[in-house]
């Protein structure tokens, strides 16, 4: 597997943007440790998904490039295939729960995506495109359950190594798990990093309970600030998570928020619920040899109208709310 990262490296090369690493005196002083932010927000359509979703789609076939690609996702995944579908000049389809976060579905339709809306449950996403697929012959790019997804997925983790060198410990947030699988794998095959963690909202925790009962434990529509870690993990994800990662640590709502308002507010970073899952979890970490760690920020595509429903418009200005008349 390891080989298949660096295959994909190479091919993402000049595609896909390298992300910066980001730092935080302030950050370090309260943890005791050299944290090292690897900025997933500031890839192509503002999350490491394109990594994945290019990775996979460029390996089809010209049949399968002819006819079409089809997935489900909440957003990020979504927004990745439609662009990478774009890059590449391939028809894409996008099963969306019909919950996911505005700005997400716009975006997905702005790169060209045909989005078709179901329930918010791992079923009806499944059913819809299976049922799509049978009647017109799409190739399913999964948004986790793919080799070729993980492999890209990987390569955050691989670019970061080559900018700050080994880590003590890395973090990457826990939906479906294609991204800590990614990152584990390319971790300890490639003996760069000690310790692997995931980092999970206790809101949406069947990851952390799947890897400490050691068996699948299904999602079922979560409540959690979250969005991007609302689904479940698969076979493959679960078999590597448990072969490679050495915990999962969960995190409250208001953890995640602290976490985000830290990144907004003193590193200037718009970074969603999801990617600052993994700072809340490393400010919980307690052992002493860890020293140097990296986290995996995995998105910044926040629905501001969320953030900002304080404010009005008057007469085309905007205005906050407590200075209308």
């Amino acid at each position: 597997m390891l080989n298949k990262i660096l295959e994909a490296s190479g091919r993402l090369e000049g595609i896909a943007n390298k992300t910066p690493v980001m730092t935080s005196r302030t950050l370090n002083a309260e943890t005791g440790m050299e944290i090292y932010l690897k900025a997933e927000n500031f890839q192509r359509m503002g999350a490491f998904k394109f990594r994945g979703a290019f990775n996979a789609m460029a390996q089809l076939s010209p049949h399968q490039k002819k006819a079409g690609v089809i997935t489900h996702s909440s957003g990020n995944h979504a927004q990745a295939v439609a662009l990478a579908g774009k890059i590449l000049g391939i028809k894409t389809v996008i099963v969306m729960p019909n919950n996911a976060p505005i700005v997400k579905k716009q975006a997905t339709i702005g790169y060209g995506a045909e989005v078709i809306e179901c329930e918010p449950t791992q079923k009806a996403r499944e059913e819809t495109c299976n049922a799509l697929i049978e009647k017109y012959g799409y190739t399913l790019i999964h948004p986790y359950d793919n080799q070729q997804v993980i492999e890209g997925a990987a390569t955050a983790t691989s670019e970061l190594i080559s900018q700050v060198g080994k880590l003590d410990a890395v973090i990457a947030p826990v939906g479906g798990g294609g991204l800590l699988s990614g990152t584990s794998a390319y971790a300890k095959l490639s003996n760069t990093v000690k310790y692997v963690y995931g980092a999970e909202p206790e809101m949406a925790d069947d990851a952390y309970q799947s890897f400490k009962q050691k068996r699948l434990i299904p999602q079922t529509n979560p409540k959690t600030i979250a969005d991007g870690l609302r689904t479940s993990l698969s076979p493959l994800t679960f078999n590597i998570i448990t072969k490679y990662v050495d915990d999962i640590i969960t995190v409250t709502e208001q953890e995640i928020i602290q976490a985000m308002r830290f990144l907004w507010e003193r590193m200037k970073i718009i970074v969603e619920p999801s990617g600052a899952v993994p700072l809340a979890a490393a400010r919980k970490l307690n052992q002493t040899e860890i020293k140097k760690v990296g986290l995996i920020l995995s998105g910044g595509n926040v629905d501001l109208k969320s953030y900002f429903h304080d404010f009005s418009t008057k007469q085309g200005v905007i205005y906050h709310k407590d200075f209308l008349t």
